[in-house]
């Protein structure tokens, strides 16, 4: 078994015999998708369960989602950190949406070789959604200030969870100067807290409440 996908068992020892089967599986979907078209970086793709998989499950060491919770994952790409995180979370409902097509492309194809029954997959633009969410999730795909503007009333009024209703960035570099250009509240999380990989060393969840929701 590939050492990295033990660390991941490692790091979440409570995973089901189903779960472990799904994120084994993970690499080689993505292997033969990268054969075709660029989803991952090349030269990253040796480490794609650290800086991919467990990157994107930064966001569970933070956040335990709760059945029925509706997540919106902004600019998911090949599907990060969403398809990690709708594994790990199976009774919560996961909206995937990116601009470029053959993204979502394969993102669909892996949700259905996986299984995955809470997972929708949709080419849009983030501000022409009109639906509602407990929490929207990103990794770091523009700076937060470009951002913060496509969540505008996209979240629920009621909060299932235990964090109020908002956002979980994945970001690195400096937080503060970034976030400092929006002026709200937040909580940065540092994922080397969590996580031994010298890749961690600097990457952070951002966990930013939604105040203007009410």
């Amino acid at each position: 078994m590939n050492s990295q996908l033990e660390t991941i068992f490692k790091y979440f020892p409570n995973l089901t015999d189903k779960q472990k089967q799904q994120f084994e599986q993970l690499e080689e979907l993505y292997e033969d998708w990268n054969s075709k078209i660029n989803v991952i970086s090349r030269k990253d793709f040796e480490n794609f369960y650290t800086k991919h998989v467990l990157h994107s499950l930064g966001i569970a060491k933070v956040m335990e989602f709760q059945p029925g919770t509706k997540v919106l994952d902004i600019g998911t790409g090949g599907g990060f950190p969403g398809i990690p995180l709708a594994i790990m979370f199976p009774d919560t409902h996961f909206h995937l949406v990116d601009s470029i097509g053959k993204k979502i492309t394969v993102v669909k194809d892996v949700v259905k070789q996986l299984g995955l029954q809470n997972v929708e997959a949709q080419q849009t633009r983030a501000e022409g959604l009109v639906r509602r969410y407990d929490f929207i999730i990103s990794r770091a795909v523009t700076r937060f200030a470009n951002f913060y503007p496509w969540v505008k009333g996209k979240f629920k009024k009621e909060d299932i969870n235990e964090y109020q209703n908002g956002i979980f960035y994945l970001k690195g570099g400096d937080v503060d100067e970034e976030m400092e250009e929006v002026h709200c509240s937040y909580v940065t999380y540092h994922l080397e807290d969590y996580f031994e990989d010298e890749f961690f060393e600097t990457k952070k969840v951002v966990y930013v409440p939604w105040e203007g929701k009410r």
